[in-house]
Parts: structure tokens; sequence; C-alpha cells
């Protein structure tokens, strides 16, 4: 075997996780940091602006990426080049930069919080580009450069954000410099890896029935732009990126709710709160876009016994680790919250010790998306979704102006039970 091949050597699931792991906690670290950072550094209502900035762009971002990576990462039989992938990721990031244009000047936010969202927006922007290109080495199970990358750009964030913001005192040069530093992690890591993954020989791929063998190129970037095959990409994936969509509005409503009723100091310590669910999330992560390609691969070679017993260990993990957040909350919340943040935010202990029950529930659910994701039960997520979100509209609407930031949290656990109960049922289904 030469150099160039055994560069693209599959890793085993185990490296692949612990890869994804350290990748997700430091990205994750880093971006906890640069929250802690704000709320040392400014007023709870900065905080507020820059995450309503975040509530604002990513429900329009994750549409526009259409969850192009687990779609391509399950592309077993290789329906699709990463060229097309590519392709229609920059289409869709272009038109959903301009939509988060038009949303703020519809809605009309005042000068600061527009420059901030617009800002953020850019920034997320250019973080579903390196996302496609995450897509292609997750395909190739080579979580290692994904978590170097996420590495690198976590570090760079908390960096050029970090240093900004103590110079200025200034959120919107903040966003600015968050937005260069994920310009330069694309720059520098992203592209020249996927370049390396996507121009590499044509490969052998086998089908389910291992029958059948035909040898598929990854894609070339200068062909990239094909109308029909493109179409029937997003046509494809359409259902998904409305589901995740959902997803994102599920978790965000509740931000915009308390950004009307309550005001953006509320908004910024709710946020610093419901923030310390990343601790599992991160977990939950790496977990799922390790085993997704082997969870298809079980699933479409008919290996039913094989994809269930994994999704079970997944499971089992996401249920401990939400039972841990919960008690850690109840038994240790006030502790956690001044020692974190700053005494104002630990006098909401009942608010935290909802959310993490929420995460809980919100952690198996996204371990059962996984599942359905692998399966192909694509075309069922928006229903569950769709229902989740209008759970979520209902009980906002009607928690949050009577009992504050605690009809919040409250709100946030009914919504997470609808989408465990929901994605468990098409899982379970034959």
């Amino acid at each position: 075997m030469s150099e160039h091949s055994s560069s693209f050597q599959k890793l085993s699931l185990r490296s692949n996780f612990s890869w994804t792991f350290v990748g997700n906690v430091v990205y994750a670290g880093c971006q906890w940091a640069m929250l802690v950072i704000l709320v040392k550094l400014s007023t709870p209502e900065n905080v507020g602006q820059f995450t309503l900035g975040l509530a604002v762009t990513t429900p329009i971002i994750l549409f526009s990426n259409l969850q192009l990576r687990p779609i391509q990462a399950t592309d077993v039989k290789r329906r699709f080049s990463f060229s097309n992938y590519l392709a229609l990721r920059i289409i869709t990031t272009i038109a959903a930069f301009f939509a988060i244009v038009s949303l703020i000047f519809i809605i009309g936010y005042e000068k600061n919080t527009a420059f901030v969202i617009l800002l953020i927006g850019l920034a997320k922007s250019i973080e579903s580009i390196s996302d496609v290109y995450y897509g292609l080495l997750q395909q190739h199970e080579r979580m290692d450069w994904i978590a170097i990358s996420m590495i690198l750009k976590g570090i760079l964030s908390l960096l050029f954000l970090g240093v900004t913001v103590f110079l200025t005192r200034s959120i919107v040069f903040g966003s600015l410099a968050l937005a260069i530093a994920w310009t330069i992690a694309l720059i520098v890591y992203d592209i020249p890896k996927g370049q390396s993954v996507a121009t590499r020989k044509p490969t052998e791929i086998h089908d389910s029935s291992k029958q059948v063998s035909k040898r598929i190129p990854q894609g070339k970037i200068g062909s990239w732009f094909q109308p029909e095959v493109l179409s029937k990409l997003a046509l494809f994936a359409l259902p998904l990126g409305f589901a995740m969509t959902l997803i994102s509005l599920n978790s965000n409503i509740p931000r915009y709710f308390v950004e009307r009723y309550l005001g953006q100091g509320k908004l910024g310590i709710f946020s610093a709160i419901a923030y310390l669910q990343i601790a599992g999330l991160t977990v939950i992560t790496a977990l799922g876009q390790s085993a997704s390609p082997r969870l298809a691969q079980h699933y479409v070679e008919g290996q039913h016994r094989a994809f269930k017993q994994l999704m079970i260990k997944l499971l089992a993990i996401a249920s401990v680790l939400g039972g841990l957040g919960i008690l850690a909350a109840y038994f240790a919340g006030e502790e956690i919250l001044t020692l974190l943040y700053r005494p104002e935010y630990s006098k909401d202990i009942d608010v935290f010790t909802w959310v993490m029950a929420a995460s809980a529930l919100s952690y198996v659910a996204s371990i059962l998306g996984y599942a359905a994701t692998a399966k192909r039960r694509i075309y069922y997520q928006p229903v569950i979704l769709c229902t989740s979100l209008i759970v979520s509209l209902l009980t906002c609407y009607l928690f949050i102006p009577n009992y504050g930031l605690l009809g919040a949290s409250v709100s946030m656990v009914l919504t997470s039970a609808v989408t465990l109960f929901g994605y468990l049922l098409i899982v379970i289904k034959d």
C-alpha cells in the first residue's frame, strides 16, 4: 500500500469516537469560554444581544444546510459526489445569508443588534462551508481530521473574540473577530484536507448485496454545477433540512419569547444557564457522528441485530449523562452558576434543574435521530418536529409571560419529551 492510500485508511469506531470526543470537548469548551468572557466583561444585555444573534441566524443556516453532512456521511452507495454536496451547500448558504439580511430589515432591529446578527450570520455561513468538508471526511471515517479542525477553530475563536472584546468591550467587533477566525480555519485547514480526499483516485464501492461493484470518483470541483443532480439532492435532503430547522426553532423559541416578554438582560441569563447542557451534548454529538456511518452500514447490509445493539449502547450512555446533569443541577446548582458566571446568574436554581431535565430528554432524542437518519427514516422527521414546534409555541406563550424563566425551562422539558417519543416511534417501526 502506498503512502498516499494509507493516509486514507479508515479509523476504528473507537478511534473515531475518541477523536470526535476530544474535538467536540475542546470546541465546546472554547465556545463556553467565549460566553464566560462575555459574561465577565459585559452586561447581561450584551450577552443577550449575542445569543439573540445566534438564535435568529441558526435556524436559517440550518435550513440552508439541508443536513447534507449526515446524508453524505451515510451515503454508503455514493449516490452523489462530493462536488454535488459542495455546490449545493454554496448555493444554499448564499441564499441563507441574504435571507438573514432581509430579516434584519423586516424586523427593524436597533443598529448594534442588527450588526451583531449580520456578523454572526456571516460567521455561521462560513462555518457551513466547513461543515460540508466535514461530511466528506466523516464519510471516510476520518474523524481525526475533523477533530483537529474543530480544535483549531475553537482556539482561534476564543483567542480572536476574547482579545477583541477585552480591548474594545464591543459585541459587534467581537462578532466580526469570530467570523475572521472561522474563515482562517476554513482556508488554512478544512479546504486543503477536504480537497486531498475529494481529488483522490476513484475507489471501489460495493452495494448492500455485495454482488455488484463499481468505481465511483469522489468528484472534481471543476464540474460542480449540475442543475439536474443538484435538484435531486436538494429534494432528497429537503425533509431533513426542514427537520433540523424545526429542531433549532424548538430550542430557540423560548429565547424569542424571553427576549420579547422579559428583555435582553433575562435572555442573557437564560442563555448562559441553558448553555451548560453543552457538556453532555458534546459527548452525544461525538457518539452520534462517529457511529452514524457504522449504523447506516449495519442497516444497509441487513445486520439488524448489530444495528440494535449499537443503538442501545448509545442510548444507555445518553441516559446516564442526562441523569448526571439533573443531579448536578439539583444538588449543586447555585455553586455551579456562581463559580462559572456571576452571583446574579445563580438566582434561578429551579430553572437550571428544569433545563438539565430537558437536556436529558434531548440527549436520548438526538441518538434516536441519528438512528432514524441511518435507517433513512427522513420523511417522518418533519412531522414529529412540527408537532414539537406547536407544543413549544403553545407552552412558551402560556408559561413565559406568567412564570418567567421557569416557564421557559418547563416548556423545554415538554417539547423534548414530545420529540423523544416521536423519534422512538419511527426508529422501532419495521
